[in-house]
């Protein structure tokens, strides 16, 4: 214990992107922090391990799926779609897939006739391995960080790290592929919504990036940027929907509403469920018109890449 004349410093915030240790020159948001010198954000405070074990349990992902109705099937679909473009782009050999989830894209994967290995926090299948990505090693025709990257506690670290594991190109063949997709930190629903955007999920996600420092970060390590896409990401309607829905309700959580009952963070009756389904029904066409804006603007609500290596 520290004498009367002592006192315990507080852990020191870093900014998690460049590293830079965090002083009061920063510029303070609501649950995290921006770098005065890469303009990247941080959440803060940071979380604990045992906050975030708290934070992936329960109903983060629960075995009978997330969400209600066709929502899983079409999640995985769109997997499949993925898988069928990164098997088109990629030169011959393994996939990994950096936060591989319940593993629906190393299953579709699979189907298309590529090897894939997936990294999670837990291992549940033969085909996961629960371990960080910069302790792993190997090399790989792609690697996909599907909305994987802001959960890192060091992903400036990480992306460096996945860099290295694609194979290099040669004369015949090209590189390997690099695909990352993750929230847009500087989108127009991230201004317009603030604390309430759907995809600031605090204390989850630890990283709050812009497309533009993304980009940079890419270059930086050498990669070369083949596709930008502001709509392949996903969840840029949705983004519109659920914050337009909690401004007109008090606060409601759409995201639960299509969730299953047991993946939804509180209890929610048939009722309100109700009332929230449609009122989102009924913002729609407003959501459509504001996300095409933001698409047109190249400031959605998710950015999607890819990225070579040479």
């Amino acid at each position: 214990m520290p004498g009367p004349a002592q006192t315990i410093r507080a852990p020191t915030l870093r900014c998690a992107w460049c590293a830079l240790e965090l002083g009061e020159s920063r510029q303070r948001l609501g649950g995290r922090s921006r770098c005065p010198a890469c303009g990247v954000a941080t959440t803060d405070p940071w979380p604990t391990e045992g906050e975030l074990d708290a934070s992936y349990s329960g109903s983060y992902r629960p075995h009978s799926g997330r969400f209600s109705g066709p929502g899983d099937l079409i999640l995985r679909r769109t997997r499949g779609r993925l898988a069928r473009r990164i098997d088109a782009l990629a030169p011959p050999g393994p996939v990994l897939d950096v936060g591989s989830g319940d593993g629906a894209l190393l299953d579709a994967l699979a189907r298309a006739g590529r090897e894939g290995m997936g990294l999670e926090r837990e291992s549940q299948r033969a085909d996961v391995i629960a371990a960080d990505v910069e302790d792993h090693e190997g090399s790989y025709a792609a690697v996909v960080m599907w909305h994987s990257l802001e959960h890192l506690r060091r992903p400036g670290e990480a992306l460096a790290h996945v860099a290295g594991l694609l194979v290099p190109g040669g004369l015949l063949v090209p590189g390997g592929l690099l695909v990352v997709a993750l929230p847009n930190a500087d989108s127009v629903q991230a201004q317009v919504f603030g604390e309430r955007w759907l995809a600031l999920d605090l204390p989850r996600h630890l990283v709050h990036v812009g497309a533009d420092s993304l980009l940079d970060r890419l270059r930086e390590l050498g990669l070369r940027i083949e596709r930008v896409s502001h709509v392949r990401g996903g969840q840029v309607l949705f983004g519109w929907l659920h914050g337009i829905v909690s401004a007109v309700l008090g606060g409601a959580d759409l995201y639960d509403a299509i969730r299953r009952p047991e993946a939804r963070t509180q209890a929610l009756s048939s009722r309100r469920r109700a009332a929230v389904l449609a009122t989102a029904v009924l913002v729609l066409p407003a959501a459509g018109i504001a996300a095409l804006g933001e698409i047109a603007l190249r400031r959605g609500g998710t950015v999607y890449v890819e990225a070579r290596r040479a």
